[in-house]
């Protein structure tokens, strides 16, 4: 009886422990499964910390439409010990949200600089606010993206012209801004007609830089300083070099969205009504909400996300792709490019995408043809060097895709086989001409001279 008690205890165990393995299993291959998938950009995991759990019914607006979008969002404080980007080797999430500007350390410390830049090398994604309290964690991310906070203490962004007359303070730090960058790619075809409510710090952007771009300019008038004491010295962010909030296309598609303001995303700013200094008209509603919302479409690849499919080339004539080509062969090369429009993918259409055909570099630069539904043309020679080349196209536009493919198939050019060259070369006439004149006037002159008496 109790032999088959102890059994039965055991048999228990053993399905017990089975049913965790299984349940752990499945929850690994879920999380993996909603993993970045480049054929459906829209269906991603980020990780949102913040520095207060107050922040997630404050901004709620944001967070909410993200969620409706489809996104799964994992909140976290930043002094959870749990937080890891990465394990075994794959990363848990795609895209990664820092709203604690404050926090000298995420995850006391298990979350380290490298950490984050190697999450965003790996090309995921990230969005970063600030404010006047910014830690030295928050600057130094900000600049290995290529973004300097000012240095400062308590230094903000402060604005006489161009601020919100519902500003009480006094100070004029709530800026009504509405210097947007022109670009169809980020904000839509739908113009923002409220401006911006902004109340933070200001950045630096490196102008040689094609990488970091100005998505909202402060104007003129604006400067960086401690609003609550007088200016010493002439303070180092003035005017127009005064970055609200800046956006990366790095090299590897990754998108990065640095912001010095944590307030722009709260409700209150929202649902703020602004009245600009100087403007007679009063907007109900800031724009916000409109501009953090295409913006981070354009963040999150919803917009601006480009894929190349059906990479193609033969010669011309022929449909089957050869193992190797031969100088000066005639070569015709195709692609399929389209746009994810956030929920399907649309052909993408433009007259500027260029293919190179290249080895150490490209021999070959030629601009595609389109037929407006997404196939991109054309044919060229095979240039008369051999070696081992490769097709890449590279789409380097404003705040769109800039890598698009690379065929990693190698494609060996070989020169003209001893049997393949023309037995009579015709630029080479001349010289034919004159080994045959030459053997002419020797056979002649042979012969004058052994009979000429």
């Amino acid at each position: 009886m109790r032999m088959g008690f102890k059994k039965t205890l055991t048999m228990a165990k053993l399905s017990l422990s089975l049913s965790l393995f299984y349940f752990t299993v499945f929850s690994l291959l879920l999380s993996l499964s909603t993993s970045f998938d480049p054929e459906n950009p829209s269906v991603r995991r980020i990780l949102v910390i913040l520095d207060d759990a107050s922040l997630k019914s404050s901004h709620s607006i944001f967070f909410n439409s993200l969620q409706s979008r489809g996104y799964n969002l994992d909140f976290k404080l930043s002094d959870d010990r749990n937080i890891a980007l990465q394990r075994y080797g794959r990363y848990l999430y795609d895209s990664l949200i820092l709203f604690s500007p404050s926090a000298d350390s995420i995850g006391d410390g298990s979350l380290k600089l490298k950490d984050v830049m190697d999450f965003v090398d790996s090309g995921h994604d990230l969005i970063l606010a600030a404010n006047a309290n910014a830690s030295d964690f928050v600057r130094n991310v900000a600049s290995e993206c290529g973004a300097d906070f000012e240095d400062a203490t308590a230094a903000v962004v402060i604005d006489h012209t161009s601020y919100s007359v519902s500003e009480i303070d006094g100070d004029h730090s709530l800026i009504a801004s509405d210097t947007f960058i022109k670009s169809d790619v980020i904000f839509g075809r739908e113009n923002i007609e409220a401006p911006v409510l902004f109340r933070g710090i200001g950045h630096s952007v490196n102008a040689a830089s094609s990488l970091v771009l100005k998505v909202l300019s402060a104007s003129p008038a604006a400067y960086s300083a401690n609003p609550n004491s007088k200016l010493s010295k002439p303070p180092v962010l003035t005017g127009t070099s005064i970055s609200l909030v800046s956006v990366v296309q790095a090299r590897n598609n990754a998108r990065v969205l640095i912001s010095g303001s944590l307030d722009m995303f709260s409700d209150r700013f929202f649902r703020s009504s602004v009245e600009k200094a100087g403007s007679t008209y009063k907007y109900k509603k800031s724009g916000n909400e409109q501009f953090l919302m295409e913006l981070s479409k354009w963040i999150l690849h919803e917009r601006g996300h480009l894929k190349a499919v059906n990479i193609r080339h033969h010669r011309l004539g022929e449909t089957n792709e050869p193992s190797i080509y031969r100088i000066n062969d005639d070569l015709e090369f195709s692609v399929e490019i389209y746009e994810w429009s956030g929920t399907r993918w649309e052909p993408y259409v433009a007259d500027d995408v260029q293919v190179q055909f290249y080895m150490m570099s490209p021999y070959v630069l030629k601009t595609l043809s389109n037929d407006k539904k997404g196939l991109y043309y054309t044919s060229f020679k095979v240039p008369d060097v051999y070696g081992v080349f490769q097709f890449k196209v590279e789409y380097q536009r404003l705040v769109i895709q800039a890598y698009l493919c690379q065929n990693r198939n190698l494609i060996p050019v070989r020169p003209f086989k001893h049997d393949e060259y023309e037995r009579f070369i015709p630029v080479a006439f001349p010289y034919y001409g004159g080994s045959f004149s030459m053997m002419a006037a020797f056979f002649i002159f042979s012969i004058l001279y052994l009979y000429h008496k």
